[in-house]
């Protein structure tokens, strides 16, 4: 555990240097490509802790890759079926949150010409929006996002959700949840200390972001042990990360956008994704253990 926190904790920190260094912040040209390369740096506190734990003559990439949960565990169809569940409903949930805090007075839609992305879009290209082409291209941008970003979310699931979660459920899943969360984001603190995903916020944004990835978390870490594989929280992860424009897509021109309260990583969001994921424990009470596989989906000797 010590060395996977020093690589992935260090890692991230080397990477987001230049974002510090030149005083751009999160307003840095240089904001996208270190995000991305950030993202891998678990996969390399998985490898690197695997290196360096286990003995030469064990090991084994096979292994491995089933204590990652980098097959499609013991039901390819529960795996398929829950990856395309989170595919549509994440979306969903980003549209629903924000209508949500819409009908609490905390943000103001616009349904017909989509004006408040008109406005970034008519400051971007100069030229006048499109609300119909917006809404389209919008939509397909959400379907295909898994693909888009399936290889830096990829790099993160397969540290948090794939070795970090199931060696921890040895202290109990809510524990396990719990612990992954706050490392998950803490991990973000290069970023979120400049006020990544709550700009309003500044420094305050890592605090708040901790919530969040507990119960963002959770949700994910349910789709790890509901399946034994790790691909439905990299498809989970990724449309997620996609998704989050659909906020803007739903608002009206003239207001600034506080995400803390507004969208699915404000309080409303945190609140309605640990309720999911509460419902999704308590209602799947059998793991992928139950379905006897013929390889253990997880082992914990990676671990020592």
């Amino acid at each position: 555990m010590a060395i996977f926190g020093l690589v992935s904790f260090g890692g991230a920190w080397l990477v987001c240097i230049p974002l510090w260094e030149n005083g751009g912040g999160i307003t840095s040209p240089l904001l996208g490509a270190t995000a991305s390369a950030m993202m891998f740096t678990p996969t390399l506190a998985v490898l690197i802790t695997w290196l360096v734990t286990r003995p030469r003559g064990q090991r084994s990439l096979r292994e491995l890759a089933w204590t990652a949960g980098l097959s499609f565990g013991p039901s390819r169809r529960r795996t398929l079926a829950v990856s395309a569940a989170v595919w549509i409903g994440i979306p969903l949930f980003v549209v629903v949150t924000t209508l949500i805090c819409a009908l609490f007075g905390l943000y103001r839609l616009d349904l017909e010409t989509f004006s408040l992305l008109g406005d970034e879009y008519r400051m971007k290209t100069g030229k006048a929006p499109n609300p119909q082409a917006m809404l389209i291209t919008s939509i397909g941008a959400v379907a295909l996002t898994p693909l888009l970003n399936a290889l830096p979310s990829f790099g993160e699931e397969v540290g948090w959700r794939g070795w970090l979660f199931p060696n921890l459920l040895r202290y109990g899943p809510w524990a396990a949840i719990l612990i992954t969360g706050v490392v998950w984001g803490a991990w973000h603190a290069p970023l979120t200390l400049l006020g990544y995903n709550y700009a309003m916020l500044g420094p305050w944004s890592a605090l708040m972001f901790i919530p969040f990835c507990i119960a963002f978390g959770a949700v994910l870490a349910w789709t790890r042990w509901f399946t034994g594989s790790v691909w439905p929280a990299v498809v989970g992860h990724g449309v997620f990360n996609g998704s989050t424009g659909l906020v803007l897509l739903l608002g009206a021109s003239g207001q600034q956008v506080n995400f803390a309260l507004v969208g699915p990583i404000s309080v409303v969001g945190i609140v309605l994704f640990a309720i999911i994921a509460a419902l999704l424990f308590a209602v799947t009470r059998t793991g992928p253990e139950d379905d006897q596989p013929a390889e253990p989906v997880q082992t914990t000797d990676s671990a020592s």
